[in-house]
């Protein structure tokens, strides 16, 4: 820790949907973070309700935001779209020595913070991204199964309940508009060359999923060292809409006026799930390990509403890393606080299950 510190961190982001229901959480649990973010009016203006000091500055100003992380132990990096936020704010962290923790779910990020590790680990800090909802959870649920499995050569990670999103997230999955879903096969990430579907069961039956890009792509590879693995979610109209773009379209889609202009009809959308919403809210994650021989170990993870739960869980984690409790290098969930680090939050709930592909199930 820095001399003389106050054991303080560094809530960037703090403005957007994600970012002011940490803060708030934080003012519950009797943390005192610096709120950070690019719009100094909005900054101040949360940061003046909540009792806290705040630092407006942009992410594009290196020297700034490295004077805003001088004197604090970890940045929290809730601003996204994080594959344009996610390297002047890491970058800025490694020159001034500070931990780094993020909310992301774009494998891409991961991949890039996985190779920032070895920079991290000789400064002893650590690096994780997904320390929200995704990808905490479903990271420590993907290292309960493979550890049933010790030789598993393909992981299953299934999601349903994610119907409500923020903006932010619904933003960038419209970066990912028109292609085909990532995968890894053989430890390396690759597309199928359609629109993959399967049908999983999440306690009342098996119903139809699709493979998406998300986040585990990258850290339950990294976690658990299997080679091939797959993530869907399960089907909904906005979800089935999204797959049906074909790659001519979706390459119009992602230009950056069209980008521009998809942000402009979102940002007209509620800012995520309200309070009620929040309260009621709940997602399911299934997960499959299987190795040669059809060895195989399934397991299901019942979580809060994913928002409520990413607060949680990154509050967590840095309370842990102030506390001394952290591990150098890149991270993620599971490796740094092992596979039930999920069962201590409130609402949490898992349970091992008859396994997808019918293998030999093993106990």
């Amino acid at each position: 820790m820095r001399a003389g510190n106050a054991k303080r961190f560094l809530l960037y982001g703090a403005t957007g949907y994600s970012g002011s229901l940490t803060a708030r959480l934080a003012k519950k649990k009797g943390m005192n973070p610096i709120l950070g973010g690019r719009n100094p009016e909005k900054v101040a203006r949360l940061a003046a309700g909540l009792g806290f000091e705040c630092r407006a500055v942009p992410l594009t100003d290196a020297a700034r935001l490295d004077d805003a992380l001088r004197d604090v132990d970890v940045a929290v990096h809730m601003a996204g779209p994080f594959a344009q936020t996610c390297a002047p704010m890491l970058e800025a962290c490694l020159r001034t020595d500070t931990h780094y923790i993020d909310i992301t779910g774009e494998y891409p990020v991961m991949e890039y913070c996985a190779q920032k590790g070895g920079l991290g680990a000789e400064k002893g800090l650590m690096i994780m991204p997904g320390a929200g909802f995704d990808v905490a959870p479903s990271d420590c649920l993907a290292a309960y199964v493979g550890a049933k499995i010790p030789a598993a050569v393909h992981l299953t990670l299934g999601f349903s309940g994610m119907a409500n999103v923020s903006r932010g997230t619904a933003k960038t999955a419209m970066g990912f508009v028109g292609l085909a879903a990532a995968a890894r096969r053989g430890g390396r990430i690759v597309r199928h060359r359609e629109h993959f579907r399967h049908q999983l069961d999440f306690g009342a039956g098996p119903v139809d999923v699709v493979a998406v890009n998300w986040g585990d792509i990258s850290t339950a590879y990294h976690s658990t060292g299997i080679p091939d693995i797959d993530v869907f979610f399960e089907s909904t109209p906005q979800l089935e809409k999204l797959s049906s773009v074909g790659p001519a379209m979706g390459w119009f889609l992602r230009r950056r006026l069209a980008q521009r202009l998809i942000h402009l009809f979102i940002n007209r959308l509620p800012e995520g799930p309200d309070e009620a919403a929040r309260a009621r809210g709940s997602a399911m994650i299934m997960a499959e390990a299987v190795d040669g021989k059809r060895n195989c170990f399934a397991a299901r993870l019942k979580t809060p509403e994913p928002y409520a739960l990413t607060a949680e869980t990154a509050l967590e984690i840095v309370r842990r890393i102030l506390g001394g409790d952290f591990k150098p290098g890149f991270q993620t969930p599971s490796m740094a606080y092992g596979p039930d680090f999920i069962l201590e939050f409130a609402g949490i709930e898992r349970e091992d299950v008859p396994c997808i592909q019918g293998g030999h199930a093993l106990s």
